[in-house]
């Protein structure tokens, strides 16, 4: 009851702290001897001293303590151990909690001879009775007593051990003998000498087909006047363990020669076996299935792997999980010879199978209802303990998950495994959201769990990858309009379309791309807006009749990742033929001819007028526009009352054909006053004078980064540095009005030091409308012509100024 429980079990004591109260928690023990001193164990001088701690069963922790430990107190048959231990949660040790426990076992009687293997010592203790002198007691006895000779002759209460080696024998004083890790006491009437497995005199030696740790040594005390020497030679199995048909095999030999060197007789007394310290009946190994064989060389156990009394310990391998079975088997052989007599063989082996693989159970248990992924791993063993998350590529503690709105917790089931769950909001940032189809949305959970096994603290990992399909998906809706001269289509975002990206067939349509074309593009994070100019290149013209044009703008929404198709749109309108064509005041013709849908093998660049020498100036893959004067390119006049009509035709011809394929008529009619006879006489007329006007003007000035004009540095792009002599394209545009019958001159233009245009000093660039004629490198003026972009050429001005610099004398001027 308590924190603590003990045990005598024969000849050792296990004291055994309580899981629950311990667990999550830092231990040191320590043990007191009879002076009150608390001597603080590691694992070096636990072996020294007879202790072992072992954490067994998941989270049971265990200290034994042989009966012939340095610090008991044995009087009579009754052995006292008293143990202290400290609890922290912190690995210094702070703020400890101590626990002093003090037990008392009855042990007797004691055995000539008593071997104990333990799992981390060899012990062997030996009565002190003057043995009867026989000759051949051991073999090289003149030797041991040569070593220890003078020593013994100068201070009689000096020990002395030997060991004895293939190759050599070795002395060392009791002093030594402690500080290279061999425990060595004695009490009235016996020595004990206990030695760690890690020792270095320590041999492996194979006898009967099963590896003993070995060491064979004399040890020299004093008795009354004499110093005797007694045989403290020590074996343990460390192999004799086999696995086949799921079946743990230990076998070990019933007749042990290192064991029984110079006896001549032996005799087999008593056989008993159990686990984890206690010994089982006949009865009770059959109801586990166990099975105790005593033939006539070896004791042999059988036990099911899986049976009653192991437990299954979790074990990573190469990142891999699994699991061991383990058990601590017990065994106690008792038999006679002439030498020793009665000697007992106490032999502690805890088993431990080879690593089997675990398949690990991840299972989605998402309520949808509640907007929540719900995803439960494992089960696991009891020695598992969840510690990390990774979520997108960050590790995180387990209360930091928790913070970043992860619920999870574990549930323990009757047989003590356990399984963890991880619960995360559907909208959470770290749930990846992906279109499917339809009303269909996949969420995707992509954590990785880190775990950490006890008290090996062996780690791995468990990729947790699950998707939920919910209907919750709002897809994106469309407007479509037109206006007079353009296609509208108005886009109403969804909640799946965050990533999704507009395409005009194979044309990626950004922000720079509609720019480029003259097209609207904006999107207020609510809805996405595009308008297209009827005469574009990006537009489907599918009919084309007298009563009107048909003409389509075909758009898709494509994921932003694998560019799959997700989402058609389209918008058509009919308009008037009216907009092909512009019949200008000055006798001037625009007129775009287009290609309809269906007609693949129209080269827009080969359309001409009836003469065939006007070709278009301006050429799309759909359109080809012309611009040219009523008199010229085979244009026919027709004069009927009150209108004058002008006649032609845009044509196609396939090579080496005289006959069009192609005709497209058009007319522009001008309306003419009647005519009648008047009289009339001169009159003296007032010199012309220009009448002021008054009104809004707006005016821009561009610099354009080549000569086609097409591309104007932009705001972000200042300033724009140049070598000398570069050329600058210039741009002046009239921008209010609109109207066809103003026409855009300049007059001055000059360049200042800086922004200042009143700064001195100044160099003009016109005079007058006209080139400096004292430039070295002149102005150049440029033409400007109709063009989508260019709506009035007659409204802008372009021209061409080569880099300079302000210099006086031989210095530069800077602002």
């Amino acid at each position: 009851t308590g924190p603590m429980s003990l045990e005598c079990l024969g000849n050792l004591l296990r004291i055994t702290l309580s899981a629950e109260y311990f667990e999550d928690k830092y231990l040191s023990f320590s043990v007191v001897d009879q002076s009150g001193i608390a001597w603080e164990l590691d694992e070096a001088m636990a072996a020294q001293c007879g202790y072992t701690v072992t954490y067994s069963n998941w989270s049971s922790i265990e200290f034994r303590a042989s009966a012939a430990s340095c610090h008991s107190h044995l009087e009579k048959d009754v052995f006292t151990v008293t143990i202290q231990i400290k609890a922290s949660r912190t690995p210094d040790m702070k703020n400890a909690t101590s626990h002093l426990k003090s037990a008392s076992c009855r042990y007797g009687p004691w055995s000539s001879r008593e071997l104990v293997c333990e799992s981390n010592y060899m012990e062997v203790s030996v009565n002190k009775e003057v043995p009867q002198p026989i000759k051949d007691f051991i073999q090289d006895a003149p030797e041991d007593w040569a070593v220890i000779f003078p020593e013994a002759k100068a201070e009689a209460s000096v020990w002395q051990i030997v060991f004895h080696q293939p190759e050599e024998k070795k002395a060392l004083l009791v002093s030594n003998a402690w500080s290279a890790g061999y425990g060595l006491n004695a009490t009235d009437t016996r020595v004990v000498l206990r030695i760690p497995h890690t020792a270095a005199q320590v041999q492996l030696v194979e006898d009967q087909g099963t590896t003993f740790s070995v060491v064979r040594s004399s040890t020299f005390y004093k008795h009354g006047w004499m110093i005797l020497m007694v045989d403290t030679t020590v074996a343990c199995p460390v192999g004799g363990e086999d696995y086949t048909n799921r079946t743990i095999t230990w076998t070990v030999p019933k007749y042990i020669p290192l064991l029984s060197a110079g006896a001549t007789s032996f005799k087999h007394v008593l056989v008993e076996a159990g686990v984890d310290l206690h010994k089982l009946s006949a009865k009770e190994m059959a109801s586990r299935k166990y099975v105790l064989s005593n033939d006539l060389n070896a004791i042999m156990m059988k036990i099911p792997i899986g049976a009653e009394g192991g437990y299954y310990r979790t074990s990573v391998n190469n990142g891999q999980l699994g699991a061991k079975y383990t058990i601590n088997l017990f065994l106690e052989h008792q038999w006679e010879d002439n030498k020793w007599g009665l000697t007992r063989h106490t032999i502690i082996k805890e088993i431990e199978t080879p690593f089997e693989q675990v398949e690990l159970a991840i299972t989605n248990n998402s309520n949808l209802s509640t907007r929540l992924m719900n995803v439960t791993v494992g089960t696991f063993l009891p020695d598992v303990e969840l510690v990390n998350l990774t979520i997108e590529g960050v590790t995180v503690a387990v209360p930091e998950a928790v913070q970043r709105g992860y619920i999870i917790y574990r549930t323990r089931y009757s047989n003590g495994s356990k399984a963890y769950t991880v619960q995360v909001p559907l909208d959470a940032p770290s749930i990846k959201k992906e279109y499917m189809r339809d009303d269909m949305r996949a969420y995707t959970l992509n954590v990785t769990l880190t775990f950490i096994t006890h008290p090996s603290r062996e780690t791995f990992t468990v990729p947790v990858i699950t998707v939920s399909a919910v209907r919750d998906a709002v897809l994106p809706s469309v407007r479509g309009f037109c206006d007079g001269r353009n296609l509208h289509l108005i886009i109403t975002h969804g909640n799946v379309d965050q990533n999704w990206l507009p395409f005009i067939s194979d044309w990626h349509l950004t922000p720079e791309a509609a720019q480029k074309y003259n097209y609207s593009l904006k999107d207020n994070g609510t809805h996405l807006a595009i308008s297209v100019p009827f005469l574009s290149p990006h537009v489907n013209y599918e009919v084309f009749h007298t009563s009107g044009v048909k003409a389509s703008l075909y758009l898709t929404l494509k994921d932003g990742i694998t560019l799959a198709n997700r989402r058609d749109f389209s918008v058509s309108c009919r308009f008037s033929p009216s907009e092909l064509i512009r019949c200008l005041p000055n006798g001037t013709v625009i007129i775009t001819a287009i290609k309809t849908v269906g007609v693949t093998d129209l080269d827009t660049s080969l359309l001409v007028l009836r003469d065939r020498e006007c070709k278009p100036s301006l050429v799309t893959e759909k359109t080809a526009t012309f611009k040219f004067s009523v008199n010229s390119c085979g244009t026919i006049r027709k004069f009927n009352g009150t209108t004058m009509a002008y006649e032609n035709e845009v044509l196609y011809f396939r090579p080496g054909n005289d006959t069009p394929v192609y005709r497209l008529k058009f007319v522009c009619s001008y309306a003419v006053k009647q005519a009648v006879n008047v009289r009339y006489k001169p009159k003296e007329n007032p010199l012309p004078h220009v009448k002021p006007g008054f009104g809004f003007l707006a005016l821009s000035l561009k610099l354009f980064k080549e000569k086609s004009y097409s591309e104007p540095y932009q705001e972000s792009e200042y300033p724009v540095v140049k070598y000398l002599r570069e050329p600058l394209y210039f741009e002046v545009e009239l921008l209010q009005p609109k109207d066809a019958r103003l026409d855009l001159n300049l007059d001055d233009c000059w360049a200042t030091n800086s922004q200042s245009q009143e700064s001195l000093p100044q160099w003009p660039i016109l005079t007058s409308g006209c080139e400096n004629n004292k430039d070295s490198y002149r102005t150049v003026f440029h033409e400007v012509n109709y063009s989508l972009r260019v709506e009035f050429p007659q409204h802008l001005k372009r021209f061409e100024v080569r880099m300079f610099t302000f210099v006086q004398g031989s210095t530069l001027l800077q602002e």
